[in-house]
């Protein structure tokens, strides 16, 4: 049977389509404002003129290569190239400054293919099992995986907690405007029709992210001449793999965390790299290096969020309910070609279509090890050039970033609006990962709140109560309060101890 996948999969008709969406996903994954949604939206009509495995192969292969393609411009100029990279302008950044971009990216390039053949074989693995537990999940108890993760966000940004705490406000503020969910009556739009549909994070998070770094080179113009990007030493993948040994257990955990929550629909690789990180970094000895260019920082989000394109297919092809948008486009093109999700979905044409997303799934993150490392050396040299070059070139990708997402001016305005918020907020020490994160979760907890409350009759006792809620929230409380718990912890033992 697995000679059969494989002959199905190593085809012309297959591999053509399948390496031409991988270099569309490096390509939209390192462009920020071009979104993996985007790519695989786009991709799907031309599907049509494919075989079935050709088209799975082409949208696949490039969602998968997106995710970490993202992680480029965020560890070269801190601009997340998609979403789930928002976390690795932490610590991949700080390494860049540090003259070891290439050591960071190397890194995450591995961890990021470790962390999705976990996560893919977990999909063939226990597909069905996992998907069942994600099905007990409802509005309460999404409610707070998603404060979960804002929380995590808040406790690792750099700064106090309570400056933290100001920039999910903030965010959460923006994500409020545009029409009510429930009442469709507008909110804080100021009678703009553009503010309707809401502020996009995706003008947000390039402004935010983006035009700081734009607007600090120019302010010192000696640093014009100078390479946007310098490195002390070049690192290769045969530098980084002695290093995965004392990684082995973070790397799996993490990994394991993002095909959990990637299983979730709705949670999303950005949510799942975010609480690997904070796992990682309140399980570590060292908490306090993180966000200064510590290597475990870009160890454990990059293995969750690849993680987490696995982890959601478990809910889609065990029950038909797609984990994120991404996979909801490409099961929407799989059921057209004949792919019945459920418990019948290894019968007939579907057990053979559903086979084939497993051996692409595992393919695509062995052939991103070569493809990553040649996006890795292409980029390196651009951003040697000077940043006379390197800036305006920044400056015009964040604008066909914002413009390209409604092909509106409006957005590209609201990304210089956001651009300067970020340089006041980074002058006043706020950070600003958490805005972009509750712009991102606030519609999802606001959704969920109100519709849970709608089903209890405004009873908020069912988001405590229930055995799965109940078990999140020991988990969030735990995160939150685990530096004080810690030392309550040390001082009994140690009471103990004496006692004998």
């Amino acid at each position: 049977m697995i000679g059969e996948v494989v002959a199905s999969v190593a085809q012309l008709g297959v591999l053509g389509p399948w390496i031409a969406g991988m270099f569309l996903g490096i390509f939209v994954g390192a462009m920020p404002g071009l979104t993996a949604t985007m790519a695989t939206a786009i991709l799907v009509p031309i599907t049509y003129y494919l075989s079935p495995m050709g088209g799975l192969a082409m949208i696949l292969g490039c969602a998968c290569v997106a995710i970490f393609a993202g992680d480029i411009p965020a560890t070269y100029l801190r601009v997340p190239g998609t979403p789930s990279s928002g976390a690795a302008v932490l610590d991949g950044y700080e390494m860049t400054r540090q003259g070891k971009a290439s050591l960071a990216l190397n890194l995450d390039l591995i961890c990021s293919t470790l962390g999705g053949l976990v996560g893919f074989t977990l999909l063939i693995v226990g597909a069905t099992a996992l998907a069942a537990v994600a099905l007990k999940f409802s509005f309460y108890e999404f409610l707070w995986v998603a404060v979960l993760g804002l929380a995590t966000c808040v406790v690792i940004s750099k700064g106090t907690q309570v400056k933290g705490a100001i920039s999910v406000a903030i965010g959460l503020f923006v994500s409020t405007i545009g029409v009510d969910i429930v009442t469709g009556y507008p909110r804080f739009t100021f009678g703009n029709v553009n503010l309707l549909a809401g502020v996009s994070f995706i003008p947000a998070m390039i402004g935010l992210f983006g035009i700081p770094v734009v607007l600090r080179t120019i302010a010192r113009p000696r640093h014009l001449d100078l390479p946007s990007v310098e490195e002390k030493q070049r690192y290769g993948i045969a530098d980084v793999l002695p290093r995965l040994g004392k990684y082995r257990t973070l790397i799996l955990r993490s990994s394991l965390i993002g095909t959990f929550i990637g299983s979730l629909p709705g949670a999303g690789a950005d949510i799942a790299a975010w609480v690997a990180y904070g796992v990682a970094k309140r399980g570590s000895k060292t908490p306090e290096r993180f966000g200064t260019g510590i290597e475990e920082g870009v160890v454990a989000p990059t293995s969750a969020n690849n993680a987490g394109i696995a982890g959601a297919w478990i809910p889609a092809l065990a029950l038909g309910i797609p984990g994120d948008s991404i996979t909801a486009i490409i099961l929407g093109a799989a059921m057209i070609y004949g792919l019945r999700p459920g418990p019948l979905m290894f019968v007939g044409q579907s057990g053979e279509l559903v086979r084939g997303i497993f051996a692409i799934g595992i393919m695509t993150q062995i052939m991103l090890v070569p493809l990553g490392y040649l996006a890795i050396r292409a980029f390196s040299a651009v951003f040697k050039l000077p940043n006379s070059i390197v800036m305006p070139m920044i400056l015009l990708f964040c604008i066909v970033g914002s413009y390209s997402l409604n092909f509106s001016m409006f957005d590209v305005a609201l990304m210089f609006l956001f651009g300067l918020l970020a340089v006041y907020m980074e002058h006043n020490g706020i950070p600003l990962p958490p805005l972009v994160l509750a712009i991102i979760l606030g519609p999802l907890i606001e959704r969920n709140l109100r519709l849970g409350l709608m089903q209890t009759g405004g009873s908020l006792l069912p988001f405590f109560t229930r055995p799965i809620s109940a078990v999140v929230l020991g988990a969030l409380l735990l995160f939150l309060f685990w530096n004080r718990i810690t030392p309550l912890l040390a001082r009994i033992r140690s009471s103990r101890q004496s006692n004998k």
